[in-house]
């Protein structure tokens, strides 16, 4: 199974324009054995209707990537919900096209505690459970804050929680009582098993990479970098100041694949797609052997 992670900028490329068929045309051009596109795409800054971005006029992300690829099912949550001028949704967030069975989906919102010293915006993160190969499989995408060092801590924490509640589902699995009445409260699948992608706004090294893997707390439960199962202590790739964009001024990651203990051994390879232009952030792809 190939899985994109991608920051797209709102369809922004490095040269400023905004251009949702240049972002597609990559899309296509990362699949694998043949097929149209990955088999999951996950992206980051997907607005909707949100004028005055830059380079943009206000385009329905969503809706041009649900018409580019109509055999995938879309989950999109947005972290940022406002009036739109004139009527109407402005919204900006997280989207997941996969063409594996969806089973369920949650739309989490992250921590967002006060910070006066900075400039901020909500944060989200997008959590699906596929009908995958060898079971169910959550796979997770998410943007973390870039300028508050408070906020963004408190979301990574929030996404170690999420991963031990997971865990603590996945230990009532076939336990939980039915309320036949109601098909609301039907048991469904929330394994462990998972993958969580994105662009987190820290570097390799930094204490909130290294939070992410932490094993302290929430019963243990850790994420696991991906570049790190497949390479070891080879440094990650740049994801971001490849092509000459507005920002930043240096090439660095920021755009990482975690995996749970369940899929460390399934991590097949996982590189960023330096070739783009189309956005100020590079594709990360993963393969898992499942």
């Amino acid at each position: 199974m190939r899985i994109v992670s991608w920051n797209l900028q709102w369809g922004r490329g490095a040269d400023g324009r905004v251009d949702y068929a240049r972002t597609v045309a990559a899309l296509r051009l990362l699949a694998a054995d043949g097929a149209t596109a990955p088999e999951v795409m996950c992206l980051q800054e997907v607005a909707r209707n949100f004028d005055g971005l830059a380079g943009g006029s206000g385009e329905d992300g969503v809706a041009l990537l649900r018409v580019a690829f109509p055999r995938y099912e879309a989950v999109y949550g947005a972290a940022l919900d406002v009036a739109r001028a004139g009527g109407g949704r402005a919204q900006f967030g997280n989207l997941i096209l996969s063409r594996v069975p969806v089973l369920q989906a949650f739309r989490h919102l992250l921590p967002f505690p006060a910070d006066p010293s900075v400039p901020g915006m909500p944060r989200g993160c997008v959590e699906i459970v596929l009908d995958a190969p060898g079971g169910p499989l959550r796979v997770l995408t998410t943007h973390l804050e870039y300028y508050s060092a408070l906020q963004r801590r408190a979301q990574v924490l929030a996404l170690r929680r999420l991963q031990a509640e997971a865990l603590g589902h996945a230990r009532l699995a076939g336990r939980m009582p039915e309320r036949e009445s109601n098909p609301a409260f039907a048991p469904r699948p929330r394994p462990a098993r998972a993958l969580l992608c994105g662009d987190f706004n820290c570097e390799p090294g930094s204490v909130d990479h290294a939070a992410m893997a932490a094993r302290e707390g929430f019963e243990g439960a850790g994420w696991n970098d991906a570049w790190r199962c497949a390479h070891g202590d080879r440094p990650h790739a740049p994801s971001v100041g490849l092509h000459g964009a507005e920002w930043p001024e240096r090439a660095y990651c920021c755009d990482f694949f975690w995996v749970s203990d369940e899929l460390t051994a399934s991590v097949a390879a996982i590189e960023v797609d330096a070739a783009t232009d189309a956005s100020d952030h590079q594709p990360v792809v993963l393969d898992l052997a499942l």
